[in-house]
């Protein structure tokens, strides 16, 4: 009998506590739709007691999104359930997500709560989001390292309490693969009302093996995994959803009876899009959607694979939705042409939308020989980020050398008006970027910046990811061109807007 694993999505909760993650309301939203797309079956949407922008994004996306069920995170505290419970509201189908730590250390330390006090405010809690709503889930914080007896007794009677899931979480990652599939086993054994909830498991990476753990846990009895996509998240990050989902597809003799319910095919583009938007660049090696997971360089590898792809590829490139072979479009080519082309990457454009990418597009096949499918998803994600624009790049000129000063001329335009600005500097993106200063006023450090080509050949698309720091906060930006010194300054820029925006934002949004 098949039993299908529910895959509960934690990037907009979880993953956004990765330092300088901060994703705006539309963004969230845009990832939201995508993980509907994907196939997720929860999303836990943030933790809504936390500040009125996360209860604020919450609720759009409980209003807005469907064909998944919408969490929210509260500790076990009424206002915060309260919280929770209002910003899932307009949710067709919600959730309440309660924790409570139970190891030791954090019951002596951070609760200082005897375990008498620990099972009576866990069970309080839950039935007090059972009010609000017939799904909640109860998670006994670091409970890979709570007294396994004590830990039984907090499940048995959260379940008493109304529990339909227990989630358990390797909090700091601390947890080995055969201990932990241990520990769901036992937890099996010895709840004697296990069968009335459904076991889940939230795997860190600090040691790198949240997968693994996670793996292990289904492999003895867990029904729900915990996961982000690319394992972004706290620390180390979590364990990353398409890693688990490959596993399980891919190694159907460890798995026989389990699978999901992800459309795989969306994998490679959920990536980008997350990559995209928090700013954070996938390792080339990263398994399963890292640029190298396709590509064979050794002279006997690549050999194996003109042979049978199956000889040193266990997974297609096509099941994750990978793409990056051929010449797909010329700057000879139509809208039409466009149009059907992003129709089979899986884009829904509007009007408007297909006007702006066919503008970029023929831009861009002026300047190389060939447009790859990387380079047209490029271009579409561009055109749908979302983000408004209060400052554009018009032009920009610069001239250096290894005896000449660097210097830099910027144009900007924001509101119709455009506005000029030469600065020299140590080279020509820091001669652009004390130009772009100056036209703003807005002073930045940049504490972080990585460029890597995201298609082939000499004309390649250069992808630029950075991160400024504005009044104490850290901003990530992103930009794209064939010039290394244009896609730096869109990048920049594209840190500013986000800075305004979120800067607007947090003066009129309330509870």
């Amino acid at each position: 009998m098949n039993k299908k694993i529910v895959v509960f999505d934690t990037t907009l909760r979880d993953g956004e506590q990765a330092p300088g993650a901060s994703l705006t309301d539309q963004e969230k939203l845009e990832v939201a739709h995508q993980l509907v797309r994907l196939g997720v079956d929860v999303i836990e949407a943030g933790f809504p007691i936390s500040s009125p922008g996360d209860f604020n994004s919450v609720k759009q996306i409980a209003k807005q999104v469907k064909g998944a069920t919408i969490c929210g995170l509260a500790r076990s505290l009424n206002k915060d359930i309260e919280s929770a419970a209002a910003a899932l509201k307009p949710a067709k189908k919600k959730r309440i997500h309660v924790f409570l730590a139970t190891s030791k250390i954090h019951m002596k330390y951070k609760l200082k709560k005897a375990e008498s006090e620990i099972v009576k405010i866990a069970q309080s809690a839950v039935k007090h989001a059972c009010k609000f709503t017939d799904d909640v889930q109860f998670s006994p914080e670091d409970a890979s390292r709570t007294e396994r007896d004590f830990l039984f007794r907090v499940i048995e009677s959260v379940i008493k309490a109304g529990a339909t899931t227990v989630n358990i979480p390797d909090t700091v990652g601390y947890a080995q693969p055969d201990e932990f599939g241990d520990l769901i086993k036992a937890i099996c054994n010895n709840v004697p009302n296990i069968n009335k909830a459904v076991i889940a498991v939230h795997c860190h990476n600090d040691l790198g093996l949240a997968v693994a753990n996670s793996l292990a846990a289904i492999r003895n009895g867990a029904g729900q995994v915990e996961c982000t996509i690319n394992g972004i998240g706290e620390r180390a990050g979590n364990a990353a959803l398409e890693e688990i989902v490959l596993s399980l597809l891919t190694r159907k003799d460890m798995f026989r009876d389990r699978s999901t319910r992800i459309k795989t095919k969306e994998i490679y583009k959920t990536s980008r899009l997350v990559s995209k938007l928090t700013g954070f660049a996938v390792a080339p090696n990263k398994a399963i959607v890292g640029g190298n997971a396709f590509r064979h360089e050794s002279g006997i590898h690549q050999d194996g694979v003109l042979k049978k792809r199956q000889t040193y590829e266990i997974i297609s490139p096509e099941t994750v939705g990978f793409y990056g072979e051929g010449l797909v479009l010329g700057k000879h080519s139509g809208r039409h042409a466009l149009s059907e082309r992003l129709k089979s990457l899986g884009f829904k454009l509007n009007k408007q939308q297909l006007e702006k990418a066919f503008s970029k597009f023929k831009d861009l096949a002026d300047k190389k020989k060939e447009v790859f499918e990387e380079d047209l998803i490029s271009i579409v994600e561009e055109q749908m980020k979302g983000l408004p624009e209060v400052w554009t790049l018009e032009g920009f000129e610069f001239s250096g050398g290894m005896k000449t000063n660097p210097h830099a001329e910027i144009t900007l335009k924001k509101k119709g008006e455009i506005f000029k600005a030469v600065s020299n500097g140590d080279g020509p993106v820091d001669a652009s970027y004390k130009a772009i200063e100056k036209i703003t006023k807005i002073n930045a450090k940049l504490r972080d910046y990585s460029i890597q080509a995201i298609t082939r050949g000499k004309d390649a698309l250069g992808e630029v990811n950075l991160k400024l720091e504005i009044k104490k906060q850290e901003v990530p930006g992103r930009g794209a061109s064939t010039d290394i010194i244009e896609a730096s300054a869109k990048a920049y820029l594209n840190a500013i807007n986000r800075f305004l925006f979120k800067t607007k934002k947090s003066h009129t949004v309330r509870l």
